[in-house]
């Protein structure tokens, strides 16, 4: 939630005239962060995802996240959320198909906090990590939660997705290949990598615009 706030992307779908609401994912933020195994089944952040849906009653509503929260957003598409547009950020086809060797990335750094050169891709993902008020033990233990989702199961999402990707985005770069499965999916880039894309404005604009109704090729 932090970065969405910290880098304008809310105030500018807010000045659009959308209601955005913000969720910390598990493990993040102000959410709670057991130390407990038994508290991270797999698929509990989609699982989470439909029990704020409920909570809140929505049934009009429209459905994004970037990085971890955008692979929230296809573990949901595929499990049959219903939302008028989705935005998946942060993430390519690959991350999707093989979750275990994106999230090595992320399990090295949590793994060895402090060790990395300032400056790296790993330095940067850890500081990124602090921004979020993640915790290292809750954060290991989600990225045990992740499923895997087929190629064919990606396929039948028929929702109108902008699949949004920094242009040096080096952790995902598949991110135009999981447009193409996509039936109904548009592809952008905005400046930065993985780390620095979600900092950019012209992530928010394309989200803005997206939702609004401006449909990109």
């Amino acid at each position: 939630m932090i970065n969405w706030v910290r880098y304008g992307h809310a105030f500018c779908m807010a000045a659009c005239g959308f209601r955005v609401i913000m969720p910390d994912l598990r493990g993040h933020g102000d959410s709670s962060k057991p130390h407990n195994a038994a508290a991270y089944p797999h698929d509990v952040l989609a699982d989470d995802g439909f029990a704020l849906i409920k909570q809140l009653g929505l049934r009009e509503y429209d459905l994004g996240g970037y990085s971890l929260g955008a692979l929230t957003v296809v573990r949901m598409l595929v499990r049959g959320a219903m939302p008028g547009r989705a935005i998946v950020a942060g993430l390519g086809l690959e991350g999707i198909l093989n979750t275990g060797g994106r999230n090595d990335f992320f399990r090295r750094i949590l793994s060895n906090p402090g060790t990395f050169a300032r400056g790296t891709k790993e330095w940067m993902a850890e500081a990124f990590l602090k921004t979020v008020g993640g915790d290292p033990v809750a954060l290991l233990h989600i990225l045990d939660t992740a499923i895997e989702t087929s190629r064919e199961e990606i396929s039948q999402i028929e929702i109108p997705t902008l699949v949004v990707s920094g242009a040096d985005d080096e952790v995902n770069v598949s991110a135009r290949s999981l447009a193409d499965v996509l039936p109904n999916g548009h592809f952008l880039e905005v400046p930065g990598n993985h780390m620095s894309a979600v900092t950019r404005p012209e992530l928010g604009a394309a989200i803005a615009d997206f939702v609004g109704g401006d449909v990109m090729g």
